[in-house]
């Protein structure tokens, strides 16, 4: 499952899937295990220099302190290598900018919310005891399990301990993935699990609904009743499970919906359209914001956000605080707003209404300068990547909120225009480019 860790759009790696399947299709063939450590191109400084091998060896006794067996050791040793080329892609990765419409049309189709509904069908005494058990409701299930890997199609083809001690030998996070490491140790030392059946993304993330091994060994439940937690193989297992993290590692509120279309007037306060504001639905209704079809909303005190992920002029949702759980799961808002969106078309709700106008987007390069010119404002937008994520979107409210322009945290060509003005004079005589 990608989270708030890092992988904030790994899930763009499933677009190239042309066709989701509706049965589950065993994993990969198992990979030979190397005989040998394949060297690291240098020392990493973030362990003194130590080699791999030394750092390996660390991590080893860490684990075994952590209480895992000498016999798993030896038996995941033949897996536990450096790979660059893993390390590679990490450093490499990269949001492609698009639109919500673009991306959501593409990955919340509608043969991804007909598979989801087939597999409720297929599975339904399993996603009737998650949901009894855990509050969360099938679709919602669903939808993450068709996006994380088509229904158990596309979960990756590598070594999961290649993958995860590589990227702990790295020092970008090192950290985080020396503990992912030794939990997958201890996934193989519970007996879930043989080393040679751990194959996942690069990322090191595990099973159907992508887990890595850290949420694995604290969420997995054997649902299926076979004594291991399978969430290669088992269905019933990833339901289980799944409803188990969505429920007690995202906090999910039972009874309480997730997110839901809606209709917005043309003179709603844009300053108010944000996650971090919540209103009373009643309040929302008395601003004129509307189910799509004009129904009115709930005249009641449940707290909800309107969610614009592309401005004013785009697609507008009513974000309730289970939505905290999508954005937890993974926070880019493109992937959380299509898995809150595919969750609800397989719940039964109508597709979202297309734009009466395209919906215009900086190009890439004037995304990356608008960010540049809001670092130069004094504003945090996290890296200056050309990729609008949440800490951009704030930037660009206040900064359309100081230029008088309609605060709905969607850049425009206006902003940038009167960005640049701004640093110009800003600038001495002579000093303009």
């Amino acid at each position: 499952m990608v989270q708030t860790r890092f992988l904030i759009a790994a899930v763009a790696l499933l677009a190239c899937s042309a066709t989701a399947s509706a049965q589950f299709v065993p994993p990969p063939a198992k990979p030979v295990a190397p005989r040998t450590t394949a060297a690291s191109p240098r020392a990493a400084s973030c362990h003194n220099g130590a080699s791999f091998d030394r750092f390996l060896a660390d991590v080893k006794q860490q684990a075994v302190a952590g209480g895992v067996s000498q016999r798993t050791i030896a038996e995941a040793s033949p897996y536990l290598v450096y790979d660059q080329g893993i390390v590679n892609r990490d450093r490499g990765q990269r949001v492609f900018g698009q639109l919500f419409t673009e991306f959501a049309g593409r990955m919340a189709a509608p043969y991804r919310m007909q598979n989801g509904q087939q597999h409720i069908k297929q599975y339904a005494a399993a996603f009737a005891r998650a949901e009894k058990e855990y509050g969360v409701p099938p679709a919602v299930i669903a939808a993450f399990w068709g996006l994380e890997s088509d229904f158990g199609a596309n979960m990756g083809n590598l070594p999961t301990l290649k993958s995860l001690v590589s990227l702990a030998y790295d020092c970008r996070r090192s950290e985080m993935f020396v503990g992912e490491t030794i939990a997958a140790l201890k996934i193989i030392d519970r007996g879930d699990l043989h080393p040679d059946e751990m194959i996942g993304s690069w990322a090191g993330e595990l099973g159907q609904t992508q887990f890595l091994p850290v949420h694995y060994g604290s969420y997995a439940v054997d649902y299926d009743g076979d004594g291991r937690r399978d969430l290669l193989r088992s269905p019933a297992d990833v339901i289980g499970s799944t409803a188990n993290y969505i429920a007690n590692g995202l906090k999910w509120r039972r009874g309480e919906p997730w997110l839901e279309e809606i209709k917005v007037p043309q003179n709603l306060p844009w300053d108010k359209t944000d996650l971090t504001v919540r209103e009373p639905r009643s309040t929302w209704a008395q601003l004129g914001v509307t189910y799509p079809d004009g129904r009115p909303l709930p005249n009641d005190n449940l707290a909800a956000s309107v969610l614009l992920p592309m401005g004013r002029n785009g697609p507008a949702f009513m974000a309730y605080p289970n939505f905290a759980a999508y954005t937890e799961w993974n926070n880019s808002l493109i992937y959380s707003t299509t898995a809150g969106y595919l969750a609800s078309r397989i719940a039964g709700a109508a597709p979202m209404r297309k734009p009466t106008a395209p919906v215009a987007q900086l190009p890439f390069n004037e995304l990356k300068e608008l960010q540049q010119l809001l670092v130069r404002a004094g504003f945090n937008v996290g890296k200056v990547d050309g990729v609008l994520g949440q800490q951009s979107r704030a930037a660009v409210k206040a900064m359309q909120i100081k230029h008088g322009l309609p605060a709905d945290s969607w850049p425009t060509a206006d902003l940038l225009a009167r960005m640049r003005g701004a640093t110009a004079q800003a600038q001495p005589a002579g000093m303009v480019r």
